[in-house]
């Protein structure tokens, strides 16, 4: 027979946004891949996101509105940031293993070319 304790506590954990991202306190964020990321993790990263994440990645295949420009750098920020507003913009949701980084300029418009980046 299992005895309880009347003093007994549950611990709790408290978590902290992932090392690496930022807050920002209003206003519309992307989010992107890290520039000094290794390719090796940012591949592993964008094969989540298209897999497990369940990120819409078909505008990346190959024919698809954002393919070019055709990079990993380019490919991954796409999927970060498709799966960062499927998940509520939240810091959480814009980790990846510390290869993706938020940020408040448009990518569409500053680093990948003609993609859209949903906001």
């Amino acid at each position: 027979m299992v005895q309880e304790k009347e003093d007994a506590t549950i611990p709790i954990t408290t978590l902290s946004p992932p090392e690496g991202n930022t807050t920002f306190l209003g206003g519309t964020t992307w989010c992107v891949a890290r520039a000094g990321a290794r390719q090796f993790d940012l591949q592993s990263a964008l094969d989540w996101a298209c897999g497990l994440g369940m990120a819409d990645c078909r505008p990346i295949q190959t024919g698809g509105p954002c393919f070019e420009p055709n990079t990993l750098l380019s490919h991954a920020s796409f999927a970060f940031n498709t799966y960062y507003q499927q998940n509520g913009n939240s810091d959480i949701a814009c980790n990846f293993g510390g290869t993706a980084m938020l940020t408040k300029i448009n990518p569409s418009k500053h680093l990948f070319g003609l993609s859209l980046y949903l906001a």
